[in-house]
């Protein structure tokens, strides 16, 4: 009997890249007007952001249904395996909510996990789950340490556009309006599985060196553990910029600094241009 790990895309992983780490990858349903792409499979983020920038409304998201669960895990079950599921934050979509029912039917056999992050952050805790189920542990303590190490995971993102912000109605007119005509870049961050503001500076300059001093309050970054670096659109220059400017976070530490572009869930409402850390915190 092995341990098999089932993901949804809000982790940004591909189906490509899923299936050469033996993940099983569940997409999400993205809708642009008419028409209706699968995550990760039919939709790449680079056609994702294509399509976001010549559109004039915000595509919407699908969560996963409790029977599109049952099939997956029907296969884990009838070859006699069991799996781990790793969600999308509950507080940003329904999908744990489907994965949880789905999973009753299926005692000691699935077992869900509740990220509280999405993008990157799942990423960092599929990445950990992979490492935990190759060096062999027992399934109940890798869910037990996956939900103890979950809120170690800092994920942190200045953004380049309010637009997008003002489109989802996250802000109003005026305030978008007011924070563009200032180029004001604010920084937000993944807080107890939402999206919230967690600073904001003048001008992109004064944005990475926010960005970078938030790192350091949280303690640095846990180079023993899944990090990363993050962008979001068709272009990433302004990753390249940060990454320059922050090397104290890593120069001696590391040569290796992976980079991930954000997918549709997060990138909706961050749009183009938007660049992060994500990492585990010391």
């Amino acid at each position: 009997m092995s341990i098999k790990l089932i993901i949804d895309s809000a982790a940004d992983i591909s189906k490509e890249e899923a299936d050469k780490l033996g993940i099983t990858l569940i997409p999400m349903r993205v809708r642009f007007n008419q028409e209706e792409y699968l995550d990760g499979v039919n939709l790449t983020p680079e056609m994702f952001y294509n399509k976001l920038i010549e559109s004039s409304e915000l595509p919407k998201t699908s969560q996963i249904t409790p029977f599109e669960f049952e099939q997956e895990f029907d296969k884990v079950v009838k070859n006699g395996d069991s799996a781990i599921v790793i969600t999308i934050s509950s507080k940003l979509s329904g999908t744990y909510s489907s994965a949880k029912s789905a999973a009753k039917k299926y005692p000691d056999k699935i077992f869900v996990v509740d990220s509280l992050n999405a993008c990157i952050g799942e990423r960092l805790l599929c990445q950990y789950a992979l490492r935990l189920i190759e060096n062999g542990m027992d399934i109940k303590d890798i869910v037990e340490e996956l939900n103890n190490k979950k809120h170690k995971i800092n994920v942190m993102a200045m953004l380049n556009t309010l637009k997008y912000l003002k489109k989802g109605g996250r802000i109003s007119s005026v305030v978008a309006f007011t924070g563009e005509l200032f180029s004001i870049k604010p920084v937000v961050g993944v807080i107890d599985g939402e999206v919230k503001l967690i600073g904001k500076a003048m001008g992109s300059k004064k944005g990475n060196n926010l960005l970078s001093s938030l790192v350091e309050k949280k303690g640095g970054i846990d180079f023993s553990m899944p990090y990363g670096v993050i962008w979001s659109g068709t272009d990433d220059s302004l990753l390249k910029k940060y990454v320059e400017d922050s090397s104290h976070l890593w120069k001696n530490s590391t040569d290796n600094i992976p980079a991930y572009i954000i997918g549709c869930t997060i990138g909706t409402h961050v749009g183009p241009g938007a660049i992060g850390v994500a990492f585990f915190e010391n």
